[in-house]
Order: structure tokens, then sequence, then C-alpha cells
């Protein structure tokens, strides 16, 4: 997230005249288009009837998410788009903010009735959180953790292209973590299960926010202790040993899955 950005959850008492609106429609995006560019509304306030979620303030200006009606039109010279089409097209701090505010306004969708009793809850302000009036049960916004781990081997990487890519491209391994389980387990896990192999040495990288659903990205580095690569092929279509000069198709800049690859890569030059 950009160093511009400063959350919060309560709004201010003298908003910003302009603001910038992340609306969504489903799980899309209203955008301005200019072309193959396009950009996040800075208007008025609109003055919708959907939930809206107050998310910080970037550069001086509010930032709003805003939960429309599935039949709600885009205005002239805007669209709705996917979030994933996005990837790479919007700023890259308000991609990031967009998968914030998308992640509230579905939490806030899912959750009007309690999971525990079944009656209808309400904000529990000055948390971000849903609370039942009749039971006390809270529910705050779901975040699902998953490791990402890129796997050394002197001057090569393990890299795996995922049966649910949409393109061809070969990506760190990854999965989500189980309960009761530790970081560390999970990252061995993991690797056994995808790909047959022992690993050693893991070591914390970074962590990214994932809004597909919910996710939060934890990103390790591990080194190879043994075994040799056996495909689980429900998930994986092909895992190879990757070095700096035979790279294959590699995700988008804004991905950890990309920062541990240059990471690596980095370290070679």
């Amino acid at each position: 997230m950009s160093e511009r950005f400063e959350p919060a959850v309560a709004h201010p008492e003298r908003p910003s005249e302009r603001a910038w609106w992340f609306a969504f429609r489903g799980s899309e995006l209203l955008v301005e288009e200019n072309g193959a560019a396009a950009s996040v509304p800075c208007l008025p306030d609109p003055a919708t009837t959907g939930p809206r979620h107050y998310l910080g303030r970037l550069d001086e200006l509010d930032c709003w998410a805003l939960g429309l009606d599935e039949t709600a039109g885009a205005p002239a010279g805007s669209a709705f788009r996917g979030l994933r089409a996005l990837y790479g097209v919007l700023e890259e701090g308000h991609w990031a903010l967009a998968g914030r505010a998308f992640q509230i306004v579905e939490w806030e969708r899912t959750h009007r009735f309690c999971g525990r009793c079944g009656n209808e809850t309400e904000d529990a302000t000055p948390e971000r959180a849903r609370r039942c009036p009749a039971c006390g049960h809270l529910a705050f916004p779901r975040l699902s953790p998953a490791v990402i781990v890129l796997v050394r081997r002197g001057e090569e990487m393990l890299l795996a292209r995922g049966r649910a890519f949409a393109t061809p491209l070969y990506s760190a391994l990854a999965g989500f973590v189980d309960p009761g389980e530790s970081l560390e387990e999970a990252v061995a896990r993991e690797i056994k299960e995808e790909v047959g192999i022992e690993v050693t040495a893991i070591r914390y990288f970074g962590s990214q926010s994932w809004p597909f659903p919910h996710s939060l990205m934890i990103g390790f580095t591990a080194d190879y202790a043994g075994g040799e690569i056996a495909v689980d092929e429900t998930e994986i279509v092909d895992a190879r040993w990757f070095t700096a000069e035979n790279l294959p198709d590699l995700p988008g800049k804004l991905s950890i899955a990309r920062a541990l690859v240059d990471a690596f890569l980095g370290e070679r030059r």
C-alpha cells in the first residue's frame, strides 16, 4: 500500500469536498475509461443509497467503498470491470485500495445475518465489525492466510503452472494455511503435497493482500532438501527448475510471486 494512504474506520467530521469512490456492482469496480486506460472516480458525494464504508485518506482525499445494486448502470464514459482485468491497468495504490474496498463490501454483503442465531446484524462502530443485537456475536472482515514459497536449489528456482491459471504462466507454489498449522508447517506441507519434494531453511520474505477473494499472501523462500518432482495433477499442470537463462512467462510486477522471483534473480546478478 502506498505511504500516502492513511487507513481509518471512522470518517472525519470535515470530509474532503471530493473523494475517491470504490464502487462495486457485485465483483466489478466502476472505473472511468479513457481508451485503454482506467481510473477510479474522484467526485463529490454521489448520494447513492447502497452501503458505504470509510477506508481512510489518500493524498488528503477521503476514500469510500460502495456496494451498488446489481442493476446499477455505469455513467457515460465509465464501465464496470473486474479487478483481475484491472491488474496493471489501475495505478498501483488505487488497485490495492480497490482490493481492500471489495473485501469490505463483500464481507458486509455476506454478513447481514448472524451466523450463530440468524438475526439481522448491525454495524459495531467504532470497530470494523458486524454485531448481532440478539446474541452479541461479532463478525469481523474475513481473511484467509495463504503461503507462497519460492524453492531454491543453487542457481535454480522451482516454478509451477497451476491448473487454475487463466494463462500459461509459471509462479511460486502457494496454498492456504490449515487450522492449527504454523506458517512454516504450511510451507513444508504444501510443497510436499504439490510437487513431492522436501525443503529446509524456510525464511520469511514479505506479504501482500490479495482480494481473490480475501487472501493474505505470506511469502517465503526455502531451500531444496531432497526428493524428485512429482506433481499433484489435481492442482498443478507442470513444475520445473528454472534459471535466469531459461525463464518462463511470469506473473505481473505487482504480485508478491513476481517479487520473490525478481529478488532471487537480483541476488545472482
